[in-house]
């Protein structure tokens, strides 16, 4: 539907190392932030137990649920935030291409703007996701390099898990991007020869099971 993220680099990038990863079938599997629905639907393809999808957008929510049912699979679709995900998890695999585009003020665009850093969704996701999986889960997370990969991966492990970079991909600025050129150089989160996005995926791990203590995380 109009207004609705369609599947870009970001996504098939992520979508790709899903299939690397393995684990996702006969797993319980959350897409956050669906959009379209395209993860969701991969993750049912590769074999998923079950899939829960969530967006926020209404619109979103029925892309996901149009796509997922003209292709007969058993997707769950839910309108709602981390709060909505939380209640139906744990998860033994949480896949995320939220938005993470930096914006420097004006009229905000939900389908990718998240904030003067790009992390309004990332810093929440990275705080939530111990909860979201299972024992054994794991995460896959895309962003951009401009919203910050060492700040993800810090949350990530302040939170108790193992957090790595497991795919990049190099992309050539487009219109969205073109038109945060000026603020990007401003923020200083690009320099003024940049033409190009650097997108990665994260990859989270739980190193210990729920309720218990992992001393070397408390060193320091």
């Amino acid at each position: 539907m109009p207004g609705v993220y369609r599947p870009q680099e970001d996504s098939f990038l992520l979508a790709q190392a899903l299939r690397e990863a393995g684990g996702a079938r006969d797993a319980r599997v959350l897409d956050f932030c669906t959009g379209t629905g395209f993860l969701a639907v991969t993750a049912a393809q590769l074999g998923a137990a079950s899939v829960t999808a969530v967006d926020i957008a209404t619109r979103a929510v029925l892309t996901a649920r149009f796509n997922a049912r003209t292709r007969g699979l058993p997707v769950r679709v839910l309108r709602g935030g981390l709060d909505a995900a939380a209640r139906t998890g744990p998860f033994d695999v949480v896949l995320s291409n939220p938005p993470y585009v930096p914006h420097g003020g004006g009229r905000a665009d939900p389908r990718w703007d998240a904030g003067p850093d790009g992390r309004s969704v990332l810093d929440p996701l990275c705080d939530e996701l111990s909860n979201l999986l299972s024992v054994k889960g794991f995460a896959l997370v895309v962003h951009s390099g401009f919203s910050g990969v060492d700040e993800t991966l810090g949350r990530l492990r302040g939170g108790g898990l193992k957090a790595a970079v497991v795919a990049r991909q190099r992309i050539p600025f487009g219109p969205v991007l073109q038109s945060r050129v000026g603020y990007l150089q401003h923020a200083q989160l690009a320099d003024r020869d940049t033409t190009n996005e650097e997108v990665v995926v994260i990859r989270a791990d739980r190193t210990r099971s729920r309720g218990t203590v992992d001393c070397a995380l408390c060193e320091g």
